[in-house]
């Protein structure tokens, strides 16, 4: 029998790309950049610990990726101006100096817009307000707006940024690009029957719920080439709602997860509060176990994984290719060299992270909002 080591320390690949084990850094949200999204020193110091650490790859922060109405907090990374693009190579240059990948996660706010450099204004695949008020510890306060509707024609131009700052990430050396289409943010929102009651091609059974994204993915891979990594994240549970899961449980899971297989993505990474348990009732597979079982591309599991144990037997049981870890790593930047060396992993302390805005309070971890992006 395999020990855990030898799990987590094996090479991994995702397409033709050699990770050098199977630790990831997920992404999280951080606002550490500078109002207009250019990230700084702050910033670089925060990502070249987790390469000088042992992770075989980091997922940025949820980056916005045009000035117009993407951006959901205040002092959030930006990949979508040649500024922005200038400082990412910096930190990109610093990871990879440390043997490490890092990939850009991409992500639109939508309705889940708390605050942005360039607007007041909020948009949606449908009218819609976040059903929980706005994030404190982000700089947020009360009740969201409602998010106007998109048209057909405002559709195209956020495709359209997607793909700028998509071409930005391969000219700034990242090795890969994520769509995030999880936690309640744009992408997710056009798949959320609750949240996308179109009338139109995009809107109505799960797979026309899917068309903006899967046209997303095609266009995205076409701009960056077949060499660079495109991903996409996906989740039941929302950042504004916790608990909302799909209707359709597995059933709607093989929809997803086989048509996204289908296209030219490498890989699918999976956001849960607990990767290890069912996903869609008792006695259902997890979320990992559906995406092995519905494509043939790489997955990352994410969620209640910092034990190195508990880790491996997901790999092990084929139930995912890597695990992605969040607040285990920032109590534990350098997690993969300890858990090498056998060396003891700190808990994580709320009361020693930091945000510009205020501390981490208990309140905020019950509410989840210390979390994956």
């Amino acid at each position: 029998m395999r020990s855990y080591e030898e799990t987590l320390f094996d090479e991994g690949h995702i397409s033709n790309h050699i990770f050098k084990n199977r630790y990831i850094v997920a992404p999280m949200t951080r606002v550490s950049s500078e109002a207009d999204g250019t990230p700084n020193d702050r910033v670089r110091q925060y990502y070249e610990r987790f390469a000088i650490g042992g992770f075989s790859a980091v997922i940025t922060e949820g980056i916005y990726p045009d000035t117009a109405y993407s951006q959901g907090y205040e002092y959030q990374a930006g990949l979508a101006t040649e500024e922005h693009k200038q400082a990412w190579k910096l930190i990109v240059s610093d990871v990879h100096k440390q043997g490490s990948k890092i990939i850009a996660q991409l992500m639109h706010a939508g309705a889940q817009s708390q605050g942005n450099y360039y607007t007041d204004k909020t948009v949606a695949p449908s009218p819609f307000q976040p059903p929980s008020d706005m994030i404190p510890v982000y700089g947020g306060n009360g009740p969201f707006p409602e998010a106007e509707e998109l048209s057909k024609e405002g559709i195209e131009e956020i495709k359209k940024g997607f793909i700028q700052s998509a071409v930005y990430a391969k000219e700034a050396g990242f090795d890969g690009v994520e769509l995030h289409g999880a936690n309640g943010y744009l992408l997710d929102q056009f798949l959320s029957e609750t949240i996308n009651v179109r009338n139109d091609e995009y809107g109505g059974s799960v797979e026309k719920r899917l068309r903006f994204i899967l046209e997303l993915i095609r266009e995205v891979r076409m701009a960056i080439g077949s060499h660079m990594i495109l991903g996409i994240r996906i989740s039941q549970l929302k950042a504004t709602n916790l608990r909302f899961r799909w209707s359709g449980g597995e059933k709607e899971a093989e929809v997803i997860f086989s048509t996204l297989g289908n296209l030219d993505v490498d890989y699918i990474h999976l956001s849960d509060d607990d990767a290890a348990t069912p996903g869609f009732g008792e006695g259902t597979m997890t979320m990992s176990e559906a995406a092995k079982k519905f494509t043939d591309v790489a997955v990352i599991a994410c969620g209640s994984l910092s034990n190195p144990e508990k880790a491996a037997s997901l790999i092990d049981q084929k139930a995912a290719d890597f695990i992605a870890i969040a607040r285990q790593a920032l109590a534990n930047p350098d997690t993969p060299n300890r858990v090498r060396k056998n060396m003891n992993l700190d808990d994580f302390d709320k009361e020693k992270i930091m945000l510009p805005k205020a501390y981490v309070k208990d309140f905020e971890l019950e509410q989840g909002l210390v979390r994956e992006d």
